[in-house]
C-alpha cells in the first residue's frame, strides 16, 4: 500500500506523543516507499535544520550487512554511545531496533531471546516485547492486572530501513527519520545489475573521523599499503581540489589520478556525517568506487563499512569475483586495514593533546594540495560543530595485540568467517584422524602383504605427510582469522634485485 503524506503525517504525531511519553508505541520499519514519497512534502537535511551545525543523532547510519545478521537471536550493537539490539519481527516480517535496556530493571535485552511467539523476551524476569517497543507480557503480574499498558513498560523503539545490502538505523528525533533522506550509493541505483560489488567490515578502534579523515587521504596509499594495494614507486606530487562544499559534505578531484595518471581522473564525495567514496574511471579496470561508511559507536571506535563496486567492460572479472568466498576477500581486506590501524590509533591521542579538530591548523602541518579533502574534512567539523561526542576524551590507548584483532573485530559477526573457522577446525580434525589411522594401521599392512609391504609402508608415510602438511597449512590459515600480522608488508625487508 502507498504511503501517503496524510498517513505519515499521523504516524509521525502518535510517535512523537508516545516519544514524549516515554516510549514509541507507533514505532516501526521504514519502508522505502516511504522515505521516498515524503519528499512531495517535507524534507529536511541530515543534521538536523540548524544552518549553523551539524546534529550527529539526526541522521541515518548503517549498523549492519543484512546478510550477517541472524534472524534466530538478538544482535547487540552500539550507536553514538547508545546500547541498542537488533532482531527479527516475525509479525512484521521485518529488523526492529530497540533500546538496548528493559524498561523493568534496565537488563540488556540483547542477553535474552526471541520467544516462541516472536517477540523479543528480557532474560532478568521473561518480559516480553513487540517490535514497536510495546510491552505484551509481564508474566509477574496477577490476572486481571494491565501494567504492560502503561508507557512506562515500553521499550524505546529507533526507526529502521533496509537499503542497498544494510540496515539503517535514526538515532534521533522518530518524527524526522521520515523527513531525512538515506545515505545510500546513488550510483548503483541507476544501473544495478551492472556493478559488482565486495563488501566488508569492521570494527575500529580509532574515531570514524579519523576513519574519514585516513581514507578521504589518497595520498597515503603508496606509502602505508605498499606491497598490499600500493607501491612506494607510485609517489608522486597529489593535487587534490575541493569544488564544492557547505554543510552536507563536498566534493573534490584529484584530475591526474592515482598510480601517476595511469588510471585516470579520480573524484571523491563525502556525504555528511558518514559517508565518503572515490570514484576512478580507467581503460585497465573499468570504474571502481572505493566507498566507505563510518558510523560512530564510542569515542575512539567506530564500525568500517567498506564497499568496492566494480562495473567491467567484460563479463569474466566480474565472474571470478563472483566466485570468490566473502571469507577469502575479507582476509586479505583486513590486512590493508591493519597497514594503518596502529598509527592511526596512536595519532588521534596525539591531535587530542594538541587541543583536538579545533587546533588541528597548528597540530597538522598541511604544506601541499595532497591535504586538501583531509583540511576540508575538518573545517567541516569545527564550522558546523559536529564532533559526535562532545566534551568526551580518548579512553587509554590499547595494546598492540588487541589492536591487531581480528576475531571478535570482525571473524565472531561475519556471517562467512565464522562458519569458514568452524569448517577449517573440522577438516584439521579429519585430517588428524586420518593420520592416526595411517600411523596406526602402517605396521600391519606391512607385515601382512607380504611382497607388496613396501608399497604399503609407501602410501601409509605418503597419507601420513600429507595430513600433516594439510594440518599445518589450515592452521596458518585459521590464524588469519584471529589476528593480523606482526610486520606490515611495507616494513619487511625488500628484496635486492641482481645486477
Amino acid at each position: 500500500m502507498e504511503t501517503t503524506p496524510t498517513a505519515i503525517q499521523g504516524v509521525l504525531s502518535n510517535q512523537t506523543q508516545s516519544n514524549l511519553n516515554g516510549g514509541f508505541a507507533a514505532g516501526r520499519t521504514i519502508e522505502r516507499d516511504d522515505l521516498a514519497g515524503q519528499r512531495s512534502f517535507e524534507e529536511m537535511p541530515a543534521g538536523g535544520s540548524d544552518p549553523n551545525r551539524f546534529d550527529p543523532q539526526e541522521a541515518w547510519y548503517p549498523v549492519h550487512y543484512v546478510e550477517d545478521l541472524d534472524k534466530s537471536k538478538p544482535t547487540p550493537f552500539t550507536l553514538l554511545g547508545r546500547d541498542i539490539v537488533i532482531w527479527w519481527d516475525q509479525k512484521a516480517s521485518s529488523w526492529s531496533v530497540l533500546e538496548d535496556k528493559c524498561p523493568h530493571r534496565l537488563a540488556p535485552l540483547s542477553e535474552g531471546r526471541i520467544a516462541e511467539d516472536g517477540l523479543l523476551e528480557c532474560p532478568y524476569h521473561g518480559w516480553a516485547f513487540s517490535g514497536d517497543g510495546s510491552c505484551d507480557r509481564i508474566p509477574q503480574q496477577v490476572e486481571g492486572r494491565t501494567a504492560e499498558n502503561s508507557q512506562r513498560a515500553c521499550a524505546a523503539s529507533l526507526p529502521t530501513t533496509e537499503r542497498q545490502g544494510l540496515l539503517f538505523v535514526y538515532p534521533g528525533k522518530i518524527e524526522n527519520a521520515f523527513k531525512t533522506k538515506v545515505p545510500i550509493i546513488e550510483l548503483l541505483e541507476e544501473s544495478p545489475d551492472e556493478w559488482v560489488c565486495l563488501n566488508t567490515f569492521r570494527d575500529l578502534p580509532y574515531d570514524a573521523l579519523t576513519l574519514l579523515e585516513n581514507v578521504l587521504d589518497a595520498s597515503h596509499v603508496s606509502y602505508t599499503h605498499h606491497g598490499s594495494v600500493g607501491n612506494r614507486a607510485n609517489a608522486s606530487p597529489v593535487e587534490l581540489e575541493v569544488v564544492e562544499s557547505g554543510k552536507q559534505g563536498f566534493k573534490g578531484v584529484w584530475e591526474e589520478g592515482p598510480r601517476r595518471g595511469t588510471l585516470g581522473r579520480q573524484d571523491t564525495t563525502f556525504i555528511a556525517p558518514s559517508l565518503m567514496w572515490h570514484d576512478l574511471t580507467s581503460k585497465q579496470f573499468g570504474r571502481t568506487l572505493t566507498v566507505v561508511y563510518a558510523t560512530p559507536t564510542h569515542k575512539g571506535s567506530c564500525r568500517l563499512f567498506a564497499r568496492f563496486p566494480f562495473k567491467f567492460s567484460s563479463k569474466l572479472p566480474g565472474l571470478f569475483m563472483k566466485l570468490t568466498p566473502r571469507w577469502y576477500t575479507h582476509l586479505g581486506q583486513n590486512t590493508v586495514l591493519e597497514d594503518d590501524q596502529i598509527f592511526l590509533h596512536h595519532q588521534e591521542r596525539y591531535l587530542e593533546a594538541a587541543g583536538g579538530s579545533a587546533n588541528f591548523a597548528k597540530a597538522f602541518y598541511l604544506p601541499t594540495k595532497a591535504d586538501r579533502f583531509v583540511s576540508q574534512l575538518r573545517k567541516w567539523v569545527n564550522q558546523y560543530s559536529t564532533d559526535p561526542f562532545p566534551g568526551e576524551t580518548l579512553p587509554p590507548a590499547l595494546p598492540r595485540e588487541k589492536l591487531m584483532d581480528r576475531y571478535y573485530s570482525h571473524t565472531v559477526k561475519c556471517a562467512s568467517c565464522k562458519p569458514a573457522v568452524a569448517n577449517i577446525q573440522r577438516i584439521r580434525m579429519g585430517l588428524v584422524v586420518t593420520g592416526a589411522i595411517a600411523w596406526a594401521t602402517a605396521p600391519l599392512a606391512v607385515l601382512s602383504l607380504g611382497e607388496t609391504a613396501v608399497l604399503a609402508a609407501a602410501l601409509s608415510a605418503a597419507a601420513i605427510l600429507v595430513c600433516g602438511a594439510g594440518w599445518l597449512g589450515l592452521g596458518k590459515l585459521e590464524k588469519q582469522f584471529y589476528n593480523g600480522r606482526d610486520i606490515p608488508q611495507r616494513n619487511l625487508p625488500q628484496k635486492k634485485k641482481s645486477n
